[in-house]
């Protein structure tokens, strides 16, 4: 059974009622970010029941030291934990000296959390019986600001319901914090100052090891009944936290309010010796702003975000609180202003997977990415990897590779590997596929190849030496093979020849071939200067052909599929409907004996080839292999519905597409995996995105133009997105009796809807 708690709406996430056995799933589902950091949805004032606290800076990580019971040759020394940082959020709140603690209250009655996703902030109401018999109305309302992203405002308010009562707040900023998840109980902070300025405070600390040096501030302005008080504070410290005291004598139905502003500087971005002046003039900025200003600048961000990213959906509220919910959360993790930052799977609302970066940027982030803000944004995703690039050479030489030959990490916070599950780190090497795949991928939808000769050649070939090198001559099969992978269906580890690595081996390599005769033909100072690094002969070239053009793909004659990998058919074919319903899911219930045995399926591995490369196989062919693997296909991974979307409205499956949709874009809301409260699935949230614009909406580029063929769901009544093309902001309306295409910002653009030529002129719209 699904949780179903949120109430459907069409702008915001709203929970309403108390409930302790779902604040932690709560405070991952109203987690909020602004790009630079985040924090899962803590309560302010002091909460003693089971909660999962964080609140995260982007790029600040420690290196875990891995933990294993055998160690291997090339085990990753480490695995990169996105830390918990100094809170800044914390504001007690005591009653005639008693704290307001929801889980000791004698009664919480009204309570509404809400995430308005349109203008960007998360509330909180309730009323209250203490323990000391005071009834009181808590407001609340926080933001992380876009504008000024080192920080984020609280406004708090309290009113006593039955009786006149001396009110405290104590705002706090609080060092002395841990993760959840930590593989030594190690400590990851060391506090190095705690300072005051009048009613301003900070905490200087950097992380062990990695030696990031930021500084946690806070400064606070009180009202009462709407009228700013001037108050004395009482401040007291320890060694890692700092706390100010503000008192009011509060009279029944009056409000007592404080409004805190705090946040992070950190030495990514300032001289590490002048932190605290950074985070004082971050701090007069907000102040002489103030909250009202600055909430206002929070709507009309994003307004703008809204403008370009929004998908809208008639007749259906739970798929439109859906998709937005998804795109919100994207924005949350990422806004793509700093190319050293990257996409982490669970972004700022968890600890899981350690907020590193996996393929699931490649192959599913980066089309959200360029087709909803400026395409320099998915260029910095490109170049993320290519800063990497010597990183992956070293990678690939602790496993034996050489001559530059470039594998590049399943799990990374800096280039280097930092995932210690070994049929993971060393086998499940397709993910140097899809980051060759986004670079094609990015000139296909683009049309800028200038990265290519600049920086992306120099990783093709990195990735292509590899494929190269990783390929074994078969004499039995007269064939280049493949051995010992685990394919995208992590289900299956040290498999022979699994369908979906050894064909993108093929295709990396087809393609860095292409490319190489490019850039020397038309580039010819670019290819010098790669050339003198890189140092390729025609004698390696003829080598990387041999493999490419000879590459072993298994394939039933019988079945006429291309086989997951050698051995397919010698499993036990039951499909997941005759699978008792009490054995799912078989990740909890079963031995990884036992999965690994049976023919079960995570997520799209065939398939996700036939997703990649759809323009290589015919629609009878994807329809044939659709039939054959999504019977076994469990959907365990939070990647898996997007693909399997896609594919089934392709084949104008539609009922079985908007099913796949819907469990996309409700995944973590419905908690499908019953895990919310570890964090979100943030980059599976892409996909959701792709199942409407690529799955319902049909768009490819297509012969260098857009292309579609839009379906709609019998659910709904019509649905809209936008796309920038090639920097023409194209607005596409899909309803039953037509699509109105209309060209928002640009001069004219030629596209191809159903298969016929459409030509568009600025701002006139065309119904198809």
């Amino acid at each position: 059974m699904n949780q179903d708690y949120i109430k459907p709406d069409n702008w915001s996430i709203i929970e309403e009622g108390f409930d302790v056995e779902r604040v932690k799933s709560s405070e991952s589902l109203f987690s909020i970010g602004n790009g630079a950091m985040g924090q899962r949805a803590n309560f302010e004032e002091y909460y003693s029941g089971p909660t999962f606290q964080g609140s995260y800076i982007a790029g600040v990580y420690y290196p875990d030291k891995t933990r294993v019971g055998w160690w291997k040759n090339g085990y990753p020394e480490y695995f990169a934990k996105v830390l918990n940082a100094p809170s800044w959020i914390g504001i007690n709140v005591f009653v005639n000296g008693n704290t307001l603690d929801l889980y000791r209250c004698k009664e919480v009655s009204d309570f509404k959390r809400e995430l308005n996703m349109k203008e960007g902030w998360l509330s909180r109401s309730f009323t209250a019986t203490m323990p000391n018999d005071v009834v009181v109305k808590v407001e609340t309302k926080r933001f992380l600001s876009l504008e000024l992203d080192e920080v984020g405002a609280i406004e708090y308010n309290i009113t006593p319901l039955n009786s006149d009562a001396e009110i405290t707040f104590e705002p706090y900023l609080d060092s002395g914090i841990t993760n959840e998840d930590t593989n030594w109980d190690d400590k990851f902070w060391e506090t190095t100052a705690i300072t005051q300025n009048g009613s301003q405070a900070f905490i200087e600390a950097h992380t062990m090891k990695t030696q990031f040096h930021t500084c946690t501030f806070m400064e606070s302005v009180c009202a009462l009944a709407g009228k700013v008080l001037n108050l004395e504070a009482k401040v007291s410290h320890t060694n890692v936290r700092i706390a100010y005291e503000y008192s009011a004598k509060v009279k029944t139905n009056e409000t007592f309010s404080i409004q805190k502003f705090g946040g992070y500087v950190v030495d990514r971005n300032h001289d590490k010796t002048h932190l605290v002046a950074a985070a004082k003039s971050v701090l007069s900025k907000a102040i002489d702003l103030g909250y009202n200003t600055l909430l206002n600048q929070q709507k009309e961000a994003w307004t703008k975000i809204w403008d370009m990213a929004d998908i809208t959906i008639a007749g259906d509220v739970k798929a439109q609180q859906g998709i937005r919910f998804n795109i919100m959360q994207l924005n949350h993790t990422y806004l793509g202003k700093d190319a050293r930052l990257n996409i982490g799977p669970k972004g700022f609302t968890g600890e899981k997977y350690g907020g590193s970066t996996y393929w699931d940027t490649e192959a599913y982030c980066i089309p959200f990415y360029m087709a909803t803000k400026d395409q320099q944004v998915a260029r910095n995703l490109l170049e993320y990897r290519y800063h990497h690039l010597d990183r992956a050479i070293e990678n690939a030489e602790k496993l034996g590779f050489t001559n530059g030959a470039a594998l590049y990490p399943m799990v990374t916070m800096n280039g280097e590997e930092c995932h210690n599950e070994w049929e993971i780190t060393f086998e499940e090497i397709h993910r140097n596929g899809a980051i060759a795949f986004a670079i094609f991928n990015y000139y296909r939808y683009t049309n800028d190849y200038s990265y290519i000769p600049e920086k992306g050649l120099e990783v093709l070939i990195g990735i292509a030496r590899f494929w190269q090198q990783r390929a074994t001559f078969s004499t039995a099969k007269n064939k280049y093979v493949i051995l010992g992978v685990t394919g995208p269906n992590e289900y299956e580890n040290n498999v022979n020849n699994n369908f979906y690595t050894n064909y993108i081996a093929k295709w990396c390599i087809d393609y860095a071939i292409e490319n190489i005769k490019k850039v020397a033909k038309d580039h010819e100072a670019d290819f010098d200067r790669i050339q003198d690094k890189v140092n390729l002969t025609e004698d390696e070239l003829k080598q990387w052909k041999a493999v490419a053009g000879n590459m072993y793909l298994p394939f039933s004659e019988e079945k006429n599929v291309y086989l997951q990998q050698d051995g397919f058919l010698d499993k036990e074919l039951i499909t997941v409907a005759d699978l008792d319903k009490s054995q799912r899911p078989i990740n909890q219930k079963w031995s990884w004996d036992r999965i690994l045995r049976s023919p079960y399926i995570k997520q799209a591995d065939t398939l996700q080839g036939f997703y990649f490369f759809e323009d290589h196989f015919t629609t009878e062919e994807l329809e044939r292999h659709f039939d054959f693997y999504e019977p076994f296909t469990v959907h365990e991974s939070s990647l898996s519905p997007c693909v399997h979307s896609i594919q089934a409205a392709k084949l104008g499956r539609m009922e079985q597409a908007y099913q796949f949709y819907l469990r996309t874009s409700r995944l973590d809301l419905d908690d499908y995996n019953k895990e919310v409260e570890e964090g979100l699935h943030i980059t599976s949230m892409a996909g959701t995105w792709m199942s409407i614009v690529e799955g319902f909406g049909g768009m490819r580029v297509k012969d260098n133009a857009l292309s579609f063929e839009p379906k709609i769901p019998e659910q709904w009544d019509g649905y809209s997105f936008k796309v920038n093309f090639r920097n023409q902001i194209l607005k596409i309306d899909v309803a039953k009796k037509g699509t109105t295409f209309t060209l928002e910002n640009g001069t004219e653009l030629d596209l191809v809807c159903n298969g016929k030529a459409v030509h568009l002129t600025a701002n006139a719209a065309q119904v198809v």
